[in-house]
């Protein structure tokens, strides 16, 4: 690093005119978050199923007896051993998280495709608590574009981020957000991937504060220095 050092009078000019941008930024956040807000809506007319922990379950069952859903969908494919090492990062933001979301009407949860007893091992393995259902046989992960057949891979036409492009996987992360109305009809409001995702990592959020920021430029690919919580040497 190579900052240009100064006095703390042109310290506070720099920090004051960042600011305003800073405050720039967040007008503009919010008039996006406005926007999301006022979305409308797609109804949810396919009954997918899912196994939790008492068996199987609805998507109307994901809310929880509340109105607002928001499901991550985390990399794990039927075939691995272990969840994906980045979905992994972003989970662990999400223990203590849960409560909170329940008094604003908010219910959270994890999907992924593995069978349930898979996601369990590995959850238990890094001692996780936030809810996590396994969509194991059902098109939900199809059908909201993070997972994709091989006849897709192998084709080019997967879509994605709202795009159709090559893909070299069948996993994909995303962030999907459901609505029950009074009758129990179930409906989409939105959904994000890629970098869309990068607004609940807290870490990576901390990171943006620091001098040398995520400092992956050195990398073959952005994470390429991530590991599972449980796989770093110590530090």
């Amino acid at each position: 690093m190579r900052n240009q050092v100064v006095s703390h009078e042109e310290w506070l000019k720099a920090r004051l005119e960042l600011l305003a941008a800073e405050k720039e930024f967040t007008r503009q956040r919010d008039a996006l978050t406005r926007r999301r807000m006022a979305m409308p809506w797609e109804r949810v007319g396919k009954p997918y199923q899912f196994e939790g922990p008492n068996g199987a379950l609805s998507l109307a069952d994901l809310f929880d007896g509340r109105s607002q859903l928001i499901v991550y969908h985390f990399m794990f494919a039927p075939d691995w051993e272990e969840g994906c090492k980045s979905c992994s990062f972003w989970a662990d933001n999400f223990d203590g998280i849960p409560v909170h979301l329940h008094h604003r009407d908010v219910t959270f949860s994890a999907v992924s495709r593995a069978p349930l007893e898979k996601i369990n091992a590995y959850k238990r393995r890094m001692g996780w608590s936030f809810p996590w259902v396994s969509s194991h046989g059902s098109d939900f992960n199809f059908d909201y574009q993070v997972s994709h057949t091989p006849e897709e891979i192998a084709e080019g036409k997967a879509c994605y981020n709202y795009d159709i492009r090559p893909i070299d996987g069948s996993e994909w992360p995303g962030i999907s957000v459901f609505c029950q109305n009074e009758r129990g009809e179930v409906f989409h409001t939105y959904s994000t991937y890629e970098r869309g995702v990068d607004m609940v990592n807290g870490a990576y959020q901390f990171l943006d504060l620091v001098p040398k920021g995520r400092d992956e430029d050195g990398f073959k690919f952005s994470m390429e220095w991530l590991r599972r919580h449980d796989q770093y040497d110590k530090q």
